[in-house]
């Protein structure tokens, strides 16, 4: 029992974390901020190249953070690369992760295998990088959403929904 209560306990504060780190501030009817796309430096001269970089934003919408940059190779259209990641719904459930499957999701890039917001996004992040991403429903999506698989009447992502995701590129090919 004394384990249980331990898990219990972590998942409550994993929770309670992924809630207080912004997903719920994500509504779709909530306006999204503007989005320095510049380097913070601390007033202890941090280095740019540290994890502690301001959100970014793609030309098509992505806004991303940096939780780790890594110091590998760039994905290149047609590459295969390998991607640890959890999704999250505007509301912090997890509608996917990679943990579930024992391991990494393997794509090549730029060939429409996977959200085009993940195509966008991960020419951008070196192998290594840990990152956390807001997709537009746009660049996810859309409005056809994904219905789940074992009630047609429900929905696993309702349409139009912003995602967002914390992936690490394992590595690239």
């Amino acid at each position: 029992m004394h384990g249980t209560t331990g898990i219990t306990r972590g998942i409550g504060s994993l929770l309670a974390l992924l809630l207080l780190s912004g997903p719920a501030a994500l509504a779709q009817d909530a306006p999204k901020p503007a989005v320095p796309t510049t380097p913070i430096v601390s007033a202890t001269g941090a280095s740019p190249d540290t994890a502690h970089l301001a959100p970014q934003l793609t030309p098509g919408g992505v806004r991303f953070v940096f939780r780790e940059r890594g110091t590998g190779a760039l994905a290149r259209p047609g590459q295969r690369v390998a991607v640890r990641y959890t999704g999250f719904l505007p509301d912090g459930h997890i509608f996917d992760a990679t943990a579930a499957s024992g391991g990494p999701v393997r794509f090549r890039v730029g060939r429409k295998e996977v959200i085009a917001g993940w195509d966008e996004l991960l020419p951008l992040l070196p192998v290594g990088s840990r990152v956390r991403a807001w997709i537009p429903a746009a660049l996810a999506y859309g409005a056809a959403g994904v219905r789940d698989p074992d009630d047609e009447s429900r929905y696993l992502i309702p349409p139009d929904t912003d995602l967002v995701f914390e992936l690490q590129v394992m590595s690239v090919r």
